[in-house]
């Protein structure tokens, strides 16, 4: 296809909230007051499991970096949103649009692995207690973030190269929020089945095959709590697992209504709020979750607030 006679596009239009026409600013103090929340939890989780020997165990060194992708994921779309809403005007600069998508990619691409190698941690400590300290070494457990995070890197830049050779010609306008590879294939002149082919083969091992390790691991899980005799040992196993198995359905579940939309997909009222609480309220639920629900942490919390009062 000749694209010679086509304007290239410079930048892109995002019609997730345009049709609020009224209260943007108040949506925009509404959605920072959320990332707020959402920097200051996660950044209270990696620092009580800094500061608290107690925290250092490989829940919860994977927990550190799972806030850490939260803080990350979250700094990639809100403030960009929060400036679209403040100036009225929901545009990205093609370079920007990229950028934005490639460290999207890249965080929740991590993120999904790195749920599932929480999962197999409590698979270890509940179904092979004896071995758990070999299974989850140091070694293991650094070894495992590091290839985490090289293979949310390397897989977001091969969507996003793949992504960079197609044209965009007249077509500028996103039905999306912030810049993702689905949407933005939509927009695209030309042959983008290299692309979607791409992204279905992404989609089975970045996506499906965490989660179904998720499932496995669970099921042993769930086998090895059944056999336990006594309802507090049961209660005590069910609570290590509780936090990690709600992040889960969270994420998974909200990652699941983003990324396999019927084949006549959404309206845009329904996409915008899936994608709203996909990539802003999720984010800040994990610190929740983890904080009021697990004892460990609370009780560090609780340590730190002691010492400040002493001091």
């Amino acid at each position: 296809m000749d694209f010679s006679n086509h304007t290239l596009v410079t930048e892109f239009v995002f019609l997730g909230f345009s049709n609020i026409t009224h209260g943007q600013v108040y949506l925009a103090l509404l959605f920072l007051t959320i990332y707020l929340v959402t920097i200051l939890g996660n950044f209270m989780i990696i620092t009580l499991i800094l500061v608290d020997s107690h925290l250092h165990s490989p829940m919860y060194f994977f927990l550190s970096h799972l806030s850490c992708l939260d803080v990350c994921y979250s700094t990639v779309t809100v403030p960009k949103i929060l400036a679209n809403l403040l100036l009225q005007r929901h545009t990205i600069s093609y370079n920007h649009c990229f950028a934005q998508m490639f460290f999207l990619m890249a965080f929740s691409g991590s993120e999904c692995w790195l749920l599932a190698i929480m999962a197999y941690d409590r698979y270890a400590a509940i179904c092979q207690p004896l071995h758990y300290s070999h299974l989850m070494s140091s070694n293991v457990c650094v070894t495992a973030a590091v290839m985490i995070w090289i293979w949310g890197f390397l897989d977001s830049a091969v969507h996003t190269a793949l992504a960079s050779k197609l044209h965009f010609c007249g077509d500028n306008q996103i039905h999306h929020i912030f810049c993702d590879l689905p949407p933005l294939l939509k927009t695209a002149c030309g042959n983008v089945h290299m692309s979607q082919m791409t992204t279905h083969i992404a989609t089975i091992f970045a996506g499906m095959a965490p989660f179904f390790w998720v499932v496995i691991s669970y099921f042993y899980i769930l086998a090895s709590i059944l056999r336990i005799r006594s309802n507090s040992g049961r209660q005590k196993a069910f609570s290590t697992c509780s936090s990690h198995l709600l992040v889960v359905i969270l994420y998974f579940g909200n990652g699941l209504l983003n990324y396999n939309q019927p084949s006549a997909g959404y309206s845009l009222e329904i996409d915008t709020l899936i994608s709203t609480i996909y990539c802003i309220v999720t984010p800040m639920m994990n610190p929740l979750i983890y904080s009021l629900r697990n004892k460990e942490v609370k009780g560090a919390l609780r340590k730190v607030l002691e010492r400040h009062r002493r001091i």
